[in-house]
């Protein structure tokens, strides 16, 4: 596993982090200490949802869309898909990762901006989940890459959460050579 949360363990069960050390509990697949497998899948959901990870795999930026003061609200991030699931980075300064920590979010990318000669076919994928940050070590965060240096004339602050998707979409639009 490679995040662990930095919220606290539960009394008597002692750090553990999910590569061993003494970081943070160890979380199954679907974010739960020692849980070991996701949640029960919907007939049909199994498939669309590997096609639609594998999808967001394929780009580096989407949108998480949550709550802030009972309003609606849209924010870029970083992703990363790790063991089926959806990581975030995002610029702490803002403070969007406290809306999303323990709330449930939705998460879309797309590939629409590809150039057209490209004849791949467009698409757009959608995640819904409970949201929580995570902390993950040094080695894991430089798998998102460099960030930006300024955010908003900020210096950039990265924090992360992670999504467990329950729910997922995605939708394809094919365009033909002919008219």
């Amino acid at each position: 596993m490679l995040f662990s949360s930095p919220r606290a363990t539960a009394p008597g069960s002692g750090p553990a982090s999910a590569t061993g050390s003494a970081s943070g509990p160890a979380f199954g697949p679907c974010g739960s200490p020692g849980r070991e497998s996701g949640p029960a899948p919907v007939s049909g959901f199994t498939h669309g949802r590997s096609r639609a990870i594998e999808l967001l795999a394929g780009v580096r930026h989407g949108r998480i869309a949550m709550s802030m003061r009972a309003l609606p609200f849209l924010a870029v991030a970083r992703h990363l898909v790790v063991e089926g699931r959806v990581v975030l980075r995002m610029h702490r300064g803002l403070g969007f990762h406290e809306s999303c920590d323990g709330s449930v979010v939705a998460y879309g990318a797309d590939n629409l901006d590809a150039p057209a000669s490209s004849g791949e076919d467009r698409w757009s994928v959608q995640f819904t989940g409970p949201a929580e940050i995570v902390r993950p070590a040094l080695d894991q965060r430089e798998l998102f890459g460099p960030g930006p240096s300024e955010v908003n004339g900020e210096r950039f602050d990265p924090v992360y959460l992670r999504i467990d998707p329950q729910l997922a979409r995605m939708h394809t639009l094919s365009y033909s050579a002919s008219p």
